[in-house]
């Protein structure tokens, strides 16, 4: 990494600055459900790059849904210049009960609360503020640096689907999610959200002996899925991400103490380990438990499905990812973390799902999760980020930029 050259980019943009553009940020709402939910926020930093003076698009993704594309090109007169895309959502889940969610504000412990903060405004803040400060210093690039500021991400992940469909590509991507001050996350589970329809036969409760009760047959589901299932899971375990997991959240079933229930939903969340389990493997391991199950009790039915809440646009899941510790991004990552820091950095698996899965299964490149905040306060009614956390992310967004790309001779 050219020292100089790095040290030239951080004087570029200030802690302030950086601090400013989180609390507008945060000050837009753009939580799931409300209408054009992304296109004040996308509107916003069109607004900041045109005043910089850096190329940008806003993309009508339809039904109300956009993403920010800006993008700093490389001289591309090095033939080792690398393409390299900062990629964060634009997206927060709802206040739910957080107080002042959208009035940014710094309490007693110095640190930034609101819905966003975290995840992932003040992310998109840092990642800004390293094209900025290449733009503001003069500092060239070989190779190209795109941000994309992508919708949808707690949900269905339109907007970095539509990047992948319209075929943006870069040679590497850091997807900058909330890791804590030291983490990179290198790796992280697939999800998927399934629904059991178990059916049964309603009948009057004084006659139930006519009927079928659901609620009964979909407890032989739930003992089979933790019985059996649950302890095989515990056996795929990977060295970063931990064992393979199901999760029962959610049952519904029945409608008055008189009536025999003649249908329950079981709702389940399942995260699958990349490497030793695929999404159809894990697909048609539940489908044969089903099965079994009808084959055994005539009358136990049950339908599996994704929820509607889980679907992406066709031909996509979420899919999990990992990397190797030696690739080429994550050690640019790793050795800009250190050198701005002065801290060890920490290889992980990340806990949530995010849209690096989609760019590792599907594009094919290199990703890395790296980011200011505190995964833990994500979505919580106390999210908040350090603004030096802020400050130092920029520092590393831009110093691993200046090493993977790049730097032009002047």
């Amino acid at each position: 990494m050219p020292g100089d050259a790095a040290a030239k980019a951080f004087a570029a943009v200030s802690g302030e600055e950086l601090l400013r553009w989180t609390m507008e940020m945060v000050a837009i709402p753009s939580y799931s459900g409300m209408p054009k939910q992304e296109e004040a926020m996308a509107k916003y930093l069109a607004r900041l790059f045109e005043s910089e003076g850096i190329e940008y698009r806003i993309e009508d993704l339809g039904g109300g849904r956009f993403n920010a594309v800006a993008r700093l090109p490389g001289t591309g007169v090095d033939a080792e210049g690398r393409t390299l895309m900062l990629n964060g959502h634009m997206d927060t889940v709802p206040a739910y009960d957080m107080l002042r969610a959208f009035e940014p504000y710094i309490k007693d412990d110095g640190l930034l609360h609101g819905r966003g903060t975290s995840d992932m405004k003040g992310p998109l803040a840092a990642m800004a503020g390293a094209l900025i400060a290449l733009k503001r210093s003069g500092v060239r690039l070989a190779g190209d640096l795109i941000y994309t500021a992508v919708a949808d991400e707690e949900e269905a992940s339109l907007g970095t689907i539509a990047l992948l469909e319209e075929g943006l590509t870069a040679d590497a991507v850091i997807v900058g999610e909330a890791m804590g001050r030291d983490a990179i996350g290198i790796a992280q589970k697939g999800l998927e959200w399934f629904k059991f329809t178990v059916l049964g036969k309603t009948v009057h409760g004084g006659k139930q002996d006519e009927g079928i009760n659901a609620i009964l047959k979909a407890n032989r589901l739930i003992r089979a899925l933790d019985e059996e299932l649950t302890p095989r899971l515990k056996e795929r375990r990977h060295p970063l991400l931990g064992h393979a997991t199901l999760n029962i959240g959610v049952i519904r079933g029945g409608t008055q103490l008189s009536t025999v229930a003649g249908e329950c939903i079981v709702e389940m969340d399942r995260r699958f380990i990349p490497g030793l389990e695929t999404y159809e493997s894990m697909y048609k391991e539940l489908t044969d438990l089903v099965e079994r199950l009808e084959r055994e009790d005539p009358d136990f039915r049950c339908t599996l499905s994704v929820l509607d809440t889980s679907v992406m646009a066709s031909g996509y899941v979420h899919q999990g990812m990992e990397q190797r510790e030696d690739d080429r991004l994550v050690q640019i990552v790793k050795r800009s973390l250190e050198s701005v820091s002065g801290r060890d950095a920490e290889l992980v698996g990340c806990p949530c799902w995010t849209d690096a899965g989609l760019f590792g299964h599907y594009a094919g490149v290199p990703v890395v999760i790296y980011g200011p905040g505190d995964i833990a306060m994500s979505h919580s009614k106390e999210e908040c980020v350090d603004p030096a956390a802020i400050e130092e992310s920029f520092r590393v967004f831009t110093a691993a930029a200046l090493d993977f790309c790049g730097c032009a001779a002047e």
